[in-house]
């Protein structure tokens, strides 16, 4: 079978929605991540989203952003942004998908800037990824595999992973229970049960250790 890159990506965090789960969606890849787990394994998934829309079926037509008439229409529910932020807040979202420019070893996610050469550069910042982050049940990260972006300390924390590893989260009191699966172009990753730092579950066909090695920082 032939298949690209980015549909191996797809099928992979499919996988990671349990039927049953309460999704924070997102946009872009998880929105065909939701599509696939509906059609096969997870029927039951509810899809949230965060201008207000909850759905229990994918749009029936292709959607640019999440207010599209396509997502509205048929919805379960129209709300607005503080109904779905009062679902993280009280432990009711079982997976959220979420990326960034930059993560570290303890899977924690930058948004907000970098900086090369001296010169600093503005990221759109967190939108809902900071909340996902910190109140979801699981957390799933989607990001291309670069070198610049896999780093050792990313140069800001905007939505946090396990800080500086261990028991960071319950030190904070940070209710959710972090990344679970971090999907790259090049391989999935998993954490450490006890120091929560990022570790190779398994790579893609045609990727090998060694490339992955050398996009890693």
């Amino acid at each position: 079978m032939v298949y690209t890159q980015r549909e191996l990506m797809v099928a992979a965090a499919a996988r990671e929605i349990r039927d049953g789960d309460k999704v924070f969606v997102g946009m872009r890849l998880p929105l065909l991540d939701f599509a696939v787990a509906k059609e096969t394994h997870a029927p039951n998934a509810i899809g949230i989203f965060e201008n207000g829309v909850i759905r229990d079926w994918p749009a029936l037509e292709s959607i640019f952003t999440m207010s599209d008439p396509p997502n509205v229409a048929r919805a379960l529910y129209c709300g607005g942004l503080n109904e779905v932020m009062y679902l993280l807040q009280t432990g009711r979202v079982d997976l959220g998908f979420i990326g960034g420019a930059e993560i570290d070893r303890f899977g924690n996610l930058n948004t907000h800037w970098v900086e090369d050469n001296g010169k600093r550069t503005r990221l759109p910042g967190s939108g809902g990824a900071a909340d996902i982050a910190t109140m979801a049940k699981r957390c799933i990260v989607i990001m291309n595999h670069e070198r610049r972006r896999f780093t050792h300390k990313v140069h800001y924390i905007t939505s946090p992973g396990f800080g500086d590893g261990g028991n960071w989260r319950e030190r904070m009191g940070v209710a959710g229970g972090g990344p679970s699966r971090v999907i790259t172009s090049m391989g999935i990753f998993s954490f450490d049960s006890e120091n929560h730092e990022m570790m190779l579950s398994s790579y893609h066909p045609g990727v090998t250790v060694e490339e992955i090695e050398k996009e890693t920082g």
